[in-house]
């Protein structure tokens, strides 16, 4: 077998005329070792750009599936920890019955309870529902914040100057906070007014402008039906008081109306009498918390004087007491004789030819 031998091949460059000779294999494909430094160069080729994007390539994307995954894991970590504070355990809720100081959620232990302790199961899911509220205002508070760091992180990362936008937050924020202003008022103050527990759903307030039941709470509105069965919407920043009518006990007024010529001493005492033996009664004995105390004469005018004597009673029932306490002294009254004003009525006369009193 013949072996196809070639010689030097030169090449004239005609820019420089220089002359450049080598030896060439005849194979299509070149020699082993032209092939070998073709591979290297492209190896090295490949190298140098990929040392050059690297920042791009690599360290790019895991810093930001970094950040991502530690505002992910802190945003979890967090809202189990307001779980844990705002029911004891995490998805899991405490016997009502059998709740005390002691094993109460962290949350509730600090939250001023102001409500009527009469009903221990009634508090205590009214504490509830203030942590759960105070809960998700803080669950959506976090995530907030974790969003905004993580999308400056991202920008940061990408080398992206977040001053600016730093500067154009504080700017927007300032803006909108002289145009919601009222609005940023009426949530802090349903936030404050849950913390204390100024009131909940079902007790009667006095609120300035209307006064009545409160049917709801909300963080921005809370509404109250009166009397007459409106339903009022006030915004919780423009309550400039509150006055409860259903925490703790309530007093019941009583005053009776007796003639000047009746014996106020012994008067005071029918109606002690009458006052204590009427709390007796099954139907309102649940309902009072203390003994009838007289507390003397009231009013006095021309023709009559007003005997006062209070009694203190559970939140919201102060009016039913009074009517079996006025109904049961009147009775009293005109078993013992003692007199009242104008047990005949008013006198008429007749004057000038005119009926005057």
């Amino acid at each position: 077998m013949s072996h196809a031998t070639t010689g030097p091949v030169c090449r004239l460059d005609l820019l420089t005329s220089e002359t450049t000779c080598s030896r060439e294999s005849p194979w299509p494909g070149g020699s082993a070792t032209s092939r070998r430094v073709g591979a290297v160069h492209v190896y090295q080729l490949a190298f140098e750009w990929t040392e050059t994007n690297r920042h791009w390539l690599i360290e790019v994307p895991i810093r930001i599936v970094s950040y991502g995954v530690i505002a992910l894991i802190a945003r979890l970590a967090l809202h189990r920890v307001i779980d844990r504070a705002t029911t004891g355990r995490a998805g899991k809720t405490m016997a009502v019955d059998e709740e005390s100081q002691a094993n109460r959620p962290p949350l509730l232990r600090y939250l001023r309870d102001r409500a009527a302790s009469s009903n221990a199961r009634k508090a205590a899911e009214r504490r509830r529902q203030r942590a759960q509220t105070i809960g998700s205002v803080l669950k959506s508070t976090v995530s907030i914040l974790l969003l905004l760091w993580l999308v400056l992180a991202i920008l940061s990362v990408l080398g992206v100057n977040i001053a600016p936008f730093i500067a154009s937050a504080g700017v927007v924020g300032l803006a909108i906070g002289f145009g919601a202003q009222n609005l940023v008022r009426d949530f802090v103050s349903g936030i404050f007014m849950l913390l204390e527990d100024q009131y909940g759903v079902g007790d009667n307030v006095d609120l300035g402008d209307v006064t009545g039941e409160v049917q709801s709470v909300g963080l921005r509105i809370t509404t109250v039906r009166d009397g007459d069965g409106t339903l009022w919407y006030v915004r919780n920043g423009e309550i400039k008081r509150v006055g409860n009518m259903s925490q703790d006990y309530a007093v019941a007024h009583v005053e009776v109306p007796v003639a000047l010529t009746a014996d106020l001493d012994r008067a005071e005492l029918v109606a002690i009498e009458a006052a204590e033996a009427a709390i007796l009664d099954p139907a309102i004995a649940a309902n009072v918390l203390g003994d009838p105390e007289m507390l003397g004469v009231q009013e006095l005018s021309p023709d009559l004087l007003i005997l006062r004597m209070s009694v203190k009673t559970r939140p919201n029932t102060q009016g039913a007491v009074q009517r079996r306490l006025r109904r049961e002294v009147l009775r009293a009254y005109d078993e013992h004789g003692i007199a009242l004003p104008y047990p005949q009525g008013r006198i008429h006369a007749v004057v000038g030819g005119r009926t005057a009193e």
